[in-house]
């Protein structure tokens, strides 16, 4: 026998009359919502107090209909101080049809303060006290919650004094008074407390509820804010150099003994650039400078800043390091290789001259406005003159960094050379590290780049590096 299988019925989905009396309702109510959100609202008017001005008039709105129902109930049985609630009803709906016109929400806020503060409270005294009048009085309440959310804790505050003084003299004298007129009977008092308790409960609830979402969307729009500055700052500035500028005022200087700098020219860049539009003048330099931030993040260095088609870093600062010189040589031939590689980088046709030297120097932040984490020292004039008395296409180093690279790089002597404002300095040129061969070797075998001997010589850092991208 064939197994029988359920079949899929499928066709238009069967919904209730209830389900489209629903939906009905709550479109109503969203576009009613939306009116009311535009009540008072002016063109220049920030995000912050567009939403005060929607949640006021909201709740505004929301009690109107309490004190009519209120209002008409008394009525019914026959007391007159149901026309307390009907004048409270037409205070507060004018005040919200001048603030349409106005847009003046100090005023609507201290009408609607003024009249939740009175309106209730006083009818306790012809109602015969707290208890006699349905606890109708805790309504006015909302007067230093309104304040607490619309204004400041200190008039909050002050609101408080004036609810507690109003709330508690009003019930007091109609404990003392007694009912003026004959009172409800013994049911309704006792169901206008319960509704008095829920329904303004309700209402101090969503209140506050609304005022708590706001705030923590506030607050998190805050975290937000701050995680992108701080990501700007440490954009600007390395991370030790950020804490210590959030936490201290004074200048910030420290003398480093041993640091290595380099600085990368690019050759012939003015008339390369005279050639073709800024915009594309930009892009290329940024194209550039961003593989050159690449790598150093990849060899763990310290961008110092750039200064037009001029690019300027250091290692062994600001966090000590006792390979300072060897991480930037190896950074120095990655930018060579990158230069003359197929990739974008290459493709642009540019040329660099760079020059690198090693020595104290001193390294701080100074001034309060686009500030920058820079050197100074005569290590760092080196190093500069290098670049500028150097060959393109090639790394010129002093005696100073030499020494420290002897031993693991082929150095090619260039000897003395004139320098403006030092005479001669002895320099070398930075050809590769030892046991590499040249590019042009015969070997059916891949030769390493230099990044992969950059990984393999921080292998042998006692202290890891960060190896980037």
């Amino acid at each position: 026998m064939r197994a029988l299988r359920p079949q899929l019925v499928t066709g238009p989905q069967v919904t209730s009359p209830a389900m489209h009396l629903l939906d009905r309702i709550r479109a109503a109510a969203d576009r009613v919502t939306e009116r009311l959100r535009l009540v008072g609202v002016d063109p220049h008017d920030d995000e912050d107090l567009r939403a005060r001005k929607a949640l006021l008039v909201l709740i505004s709105v929301l009690i109107l209909p309490v004190a009519a129902l209120w209002g008409a109930l008394y009525l019914a049985f026959g007391s007159p101080v149901g026309v307390v609630p009907l004048v409270y009803f037409a205070v507060l709906f004018g005040a919200i049809v001048v603030f349409a016109r106005t847009r003046d929400f100090p005023r609507l806020l201290l009408v609607g303060q003024v009249d939740i503060l009175l309106a209730p409270t006083l009818s306790m005294i012809p109602l015969g006290g707290f208890l006699e009048s349905g606890g109708v009085g805790l309504w006015a309440i909302l007067a230093p919650l309104a304040a607490l959310v619309f204004s400041d804790v200190g008039s909050a505050a002050r609101w408080y004094v004036a609810y507690l003084v109003v709330f508690l003299g009003a019930g007091i004298a109609g404990e003392v008074i007694g009912p003026i007129w004959s009172p409800p009977p013994g049911w309704f008092t006792s169901t206008m407390l319960a509704l008095n308790i829920a329904v303004g409960g309700t209402i101090v609830f969503t209140l506050l509820a609304v005022f708590a979402r706001q705030r923590g969307e506030a607050l998190a729009a805050l975290r937000l804010e701050q995680a992108k500055a701080e990501n700007l700052l440490l954009n600007i500035l390395p991370r030790s150099i950020a804490d210590q500028l959030k936490a201290q005022t004074q200048p910030i200087a420290d003398q480093f003994e041993s640091a290595s700098i380099l600085f990368a020219d690019v050759v012939d860049f003015t008339p390369w650039s005279e050639r073709l539009p800024p915009s594309e003048v930009v892009g290329y330099l940024d194209h550039l400078f961003r593989h050159f931030d690449d790598l150093a993040e990849r060899y763990g260095l310290e961008k110092i800043k750039t200064i037009g088609d001029c690019y300027m870093i250091a290692a062994g600062v600001p966090t000590p390091r006792p390979d300072h010189a060897r991480a930037l040589a190896l950074m120095a031939l990655d930018m060579l290789e990158a230069m003359r590689s197929n990739d974008e980088v290459g493709q642009l046709g540019l040329e660099l001259r760079v020059g690198i030297n090693s020595g104290p120097v001193v390294a701080g932040v100074i001034g309060r406005k686009r500030f920058l984490y820079d050197l100074w020292g005569d290590a760092v004039n080196t190093a500069s003159r290098m670049e500028s008395h150097g060959t393109p296409g090639r790394i010129q180093i002093t005696r100073a960094t030499y020494e420290l690279l002897a031993h693991e790089f082929e150095c090619e002597p260039r000897g003395p050379i004139a320098v403006k404002g030092k005479g001669e300095i002895e320099a070398w040129y930075l050809i590769r590290p030892r046991g590499d061969r040249p590019s042009g070797a015969n070997d059916s075998a891949r030769e390493p780049t230099l990044a992969d001997r950059g990984h393999a010589y921080r292998s042998l850092d006692a202290e890891p590096r960060s190896t980037g991208s």
